[in-house]
């Protein structure tokens, strides 16, 4: 069955005990030797399932399972000898320096003495952690360790690599440093199945298999996923920035339009047939290139219509007062070591606005102090005019707050966190109430109630998150990383709440490692070596790496030509 393929399998199918549907729903595909093939889908599809029953580690129901000519449950130990496999929540021994990991893993894998030390020095220069091989796991940046654990990986020289969302959380500059190196082990011989959220990572691969629901809805090139999708991209520019949301929201209920969002200066539009049957709201338009991002959408049936259910009771808020938000010289040291440098800036009422940066540049130093977590060296954060320093209740009661790392109590279950929450906001008797019953039904909690929340799929996590910083209407709100994890179609639920909240006149603050997301931001900073290197609209940013030989950047292209050139 297996033949040249380094994974075959048909009529695939996993169920578990209390789910609705299965998990895998007889399945079939396969994935070509030497080649590297993105495995993409909303959460819940069954990617983490299909790559726990390739390598062994979980049974299935019914079908036919071949992975580099072997039977994952006959012979689970050849498989597991043979294939890297790089689980969500890789093993790293925190405690252990860069070079202990390796050679404990060199270890488990019985390197053999002889060759040991030159190999495990190939995988530093290969991952670049040469530098790094005597400071802790522990100590690493996000992306340090993703690169750590795939060289972890790579110990027993793999024929085959199984990665579940590798660079889930890493900066945009980490996360290219770990796609070519993947991509170049792809181009030597090795075969890799990678799952990810990021839809720009599918489109590079060879090819694709789309999941949804335990079903391929999708199987082939990348190229042949965007043909579905020709003629069919737009950009509808000339709308002003105080009428382009309200466009958008008008657009995206309208049957001849499967998607819709925010792209710098314009809206970008997908529509369901090459000519176009929509409203312009006095714009012009015109044809794009559609994206890996516009076929996954379509295929799917299209982004979410109707509106935020925030809107129900967000009321309008003043635009009289110029700044809600602003950073005046903000530094912050620790030590000898400055994390933050001089940083100022300032955010209008209802503006969206976007925090860049690679990590250890000092963006999630700013965003702490801007949300008052931590206090400033020097300088001023304020919220409302009110600064935080000076009055931290006052301030913290007009703001919420969704934290990357801390935004939840895993142990309580989603009811309490929802009472705990609105409780530590102010909320009583029935205004507390009616906000957690509105926040279960928009956020469609209901199933898990009694669940507890470190328990939840990562989409509901973030979903719970968010409801629980939005519960008491704060004037401003400051999220750390959002999407983070999420797939392509909760991000849009996402940023469908956000957009709501900012029409409705709430200060939005938030940081990204989605490029593109930075694009839906009225404006934006960018933050490096702890300084602010660029703020500008996204298309004032993108114009700054325009050049004869890049006469249309995107923000990729601008984000690493400004962080390359400081």
């Amino acid at each position: 069955m297996g033949g040249e393929c380094a994974i075959s399998f048909e009529g695939l199918r996993k169920t578990f005990a209390g789910q609705a549907g299965p998990a895998l729903a007889g399945i079939s595909a396969r994935v070509a030797r030497g080649s590297l093939t993105g495995l993409v889908g909303p959460d819940g599809a069954g990617k983490t399932t299909l790559l726990r029953v390739l390598t062994g580690l979980l049974g299935f129901d019914a079908g036919e399972v071949s992975v580099l000519g072997r039977d994952p449950v006959r012979e689970p130990a050849l498989i597991q000898a043979a294939v890297g496999y790089m689980p969500q929540r890789f093993g790293l021994y925190e405690d252990l320096t860069v070079m202990e990991n390796l050679r404990l893993y060199a270890d488990i894998r019985s390197l053999p003495a002889r060759g040991r030390g030159e190999r495990l020095g190939s995988l530093l220069r290969l991952t670049s952690l040469s530098d790094f091989a005597g400071r802790l796991a522990g100590k690493l940046s996000g992306g340090m360790k993703q690169k750590l654990g795939l060289a972890c990986v790579l110990v027993g020289r793999p024929e085959l690599l199984l990665l579940d969302e590798p660079s889930v959380g890493v900066d945009p500059i980490s996360r290219r440093e770990l796609w070519k190196t993947v991509r170049g082990l792809a181009s030597g011989g090795m075969s890799a199945l990678w799952a990810t959220s990021y839809l720009d990572e599918a489109e590079r691969c060879d090819s694709v298999i789309l999941l949804s629901q335990g079903r391929i809805i999708y199987d082939g090139s990348p190229e042949g996923a965007l043909g579905k999708v020709a003629g069919r991209s737009w950009a509808l520019d000339g709308i002003p920035r105080e009428g382009r949301r309200r466009a958008l929201a008008s657009l995206i209920q309208e049957e001849g339009v499967v998607d819709g969002i925010v792209r710098g200066g314009s809206l970008h539009v997908v529509s369901a047939g090459t000519s176009p049957s929509f409203p312009l709201h006095g714009g012009t338009l015109r044809p794009e290139r559609p994206t890996f991002e516009d076929a996954f959408i379509s295929v799917l049936g299209g982004g979410p219509k109707g509106d935020s259910g925030l809107s129900r009771r967000a009321s309008p808020r003043s635009h009289a007062l110029p700044v809600s938000v602003e950073a005046r010289n903000l530094t912050r040291r620790f030590g000898d070591f400055t994390a933050v440098d001089d940083v100022s800036f300032n955010i209008g009422r209802g503006e969206i606005f976007g925090l860049l940066g690679p990590n250890g540049a000092g963006k999630s130093t700013t965003f702490r102090m801007m949300c008052g977590l931590l206090a400033p060296t020097s300088g001023k954060a304020l919220v409302a005019g009110m600064d935080l320093k000076e009055s931290p209740s006052r301030a913290r009661a007009r703001l919420g707050l969704m934290a990357q790392r801390f935004s939840l109590y895993g142990h309580l279950s989603v009811s309490q966190n929802l009472e705990f929450f609105s409780g530590a906001y102010g909320l009583r008797g029935k205004e507390r109430r009616d906000e957690m019953r509105l926040m279960r039904e928009i956020f469609e909690l209901d199933p898990f109630l009694d669940r507890n929340a470190g328990l939840l799929p990562l989409g509901y996590k973030q979903r719970l998150a968010l409801a629980c910083s939005v519960m008491h209407q704060p004037d401003a709100l400051f999220l750390d990383e959002p999407t983070s994890g999420v797939d392509p179609v909760t991000r849009r639920e996402f940023w469908l709440h956000i957009n709501y909240l900012a029409m409705s006149g709430v200060t939005v603050m938030v940081s990204t490692h989605f490029l593109d997301e930075a694009e839906y931001c009225d404006r934006v900073a960018v933050i490096h070596r702890g300084r602010s290197i660029a703020t500008g609209t996204p298309d004032e940013i993108k114009s700054m790496a325009r050049s004869p030989g890049l006469p249309d950047p995107t923000m990729e292209d601008a984000f690493f030509a400004l962080v390359e050139n400081d």
